[in-house]
């Protein structure tokens, strides 16, 4: 089936988080496209009821792009531990709630204490993933999964990213995410990968 093409060069980034709104605007900057965020447009953030990462991100770009009369692009991403049965997974986020708010070292501890207790052989395999949903007013939606895998380290190493990026060292690296340049992870992760996807069949470039 053929991907629908973008003709709007207008969209609505469906994401309050500055820093994530800031990274689609970069990667959507080169094809002459402009953004506005939810919530500039004060949108209402759906609620992530969805069971898959591709189900979330669907959900929160039909909800913009109804809301907003345009396109809206929306992703969901998290991470999947292989012996954790794939958990944090869609609920990364929900690890790092601690009633003083949320601790992503708090996560990432409670993710190495479970493959501790589990007995996980080295290496301990997980992967970064991130659905992108681009939608349309009329209920149209490209959807794309993107994948980056890798392992789990202790202890935490790097303070240049976010999230569990200091225990997540990417496959064939020997750094965590938490100690390479943005700009270099940027090129490899997994929202680079759905982006490409995105960009192949939704913009028809393939570089």
């Amino acid at each position: 089936m053929t991907s629908r093409r973008l003709a709007d060069r207008k969209i609505v980034v469906a994401s309050h988080n500055a820093g994530k709104v800031r990274e689609i605007w970069e990667l959507l900057r080169p094809f002459g496209v402009e953004t506005v965020s939810a919530a500039e447009l004060e949108l209402p953030e759906p609620e992530e009821t969805e069971t898959t990462y591709e189900g979330n991100a669907r959900l929160k770009a039909h909800a913009a792009a109804r809301a907003s009369g345009l396109p809206a692009l929306a992703d969901d991403s998290g991470l999947a531990v292989e012996a954790l049965g794939g958990d944090p997974g869609i609920y990364a986020a929900r690890w790092a709630e601690t009633p003083q708010g949320r601790d992503f070292g708090h996560a990432m501890r409670k993710v190495w204490d479970k493959l501790e207790d589990a007995g996980a052989p080295e290496p301990r395999k997980a992967a970064f993933m991130c659905a992108l949903s681009l939608a349309w007013p009329d209920g149209h939606d490209e959807t794309f999964l993107g994948i980056c895998p890798g392992r789990i380290v202790w202890p935490p190493r790097g303070d240049m990213g976010f999230g569990y990026d200091p225990i997540f060292v990417p496959k064939g690296h020997e750094i965590t995410f938490g100690e390479i340049e943005p700009e270099r992870k940027h090129a490899m992760s997994h929202r680079a990968d759905a982006f490409r996807q995105l960009v192949i069949a939704c913009f028809g470039d393939k570089t």
